[in-house]
């Protein structure tokens, strides 16, 4: 499809939409090395799915903490909200990904962030280890 300067959507094309849904599959399944090679040919680290999933967010949930690392090494945002204003820290609380926290936590993840905040889930979910990474106290 193309808009009035003739230039194509990219929302619209189905080699875009394909290449997207190969690259959220890569970040959820862990597959640092085959990310990589496309964030190194320009791919943005920051990029979100039709939900607001960020990669980060993608790789943080299902526990790929070298993943996560690759991207936070890239210059992804480890702050960055999902549309529900979940934050990939506190989806890695949740888990119980504690490698994953680790590594957004070296990052500068924010552990007062979204909401529920990975600080609120710690509590919310008796994780007292979390707290202490924070300096939150219990």
């Amino acid at each position: 499809m193309s808009n009035a300067e003739g230039s194509a959507d990219p929302t619209n094309d189905p080699e875009v939409i394909e290449l997207a849904t190969r690259l959220f599959g890569f970040a959820r399944r862990g597959e640092t090395a085959a990310l990589d090679a496309y964030l190194a040919a320009g791919v943005p680290a920051d990029l979100t799915n039709d939900r607001g999933d960020t990669l980060v967010m993608l790789a943080a949930y299902h526990g790929h903490a070298g993943t996560v690392r690759r991207l936070c090494e890239r210059g992804a945002d480890v702050d960055r909200l999902n549309d529900r204003g979940q934050s990939p820290l506190a989806g890695a609380v949740f888990k119980g990904e504690d490698e994953v926290v680790r590594v957004l936590a070296e990052h500068g993840a924010d552990p007062h962030a979204g909401q529920p905040s990975a600080v609120e889930a710690a509590r919310m979910f008796a994780k007292p280890h979390y707290l202490e990474l924070f300096g939150a106290g219990e």
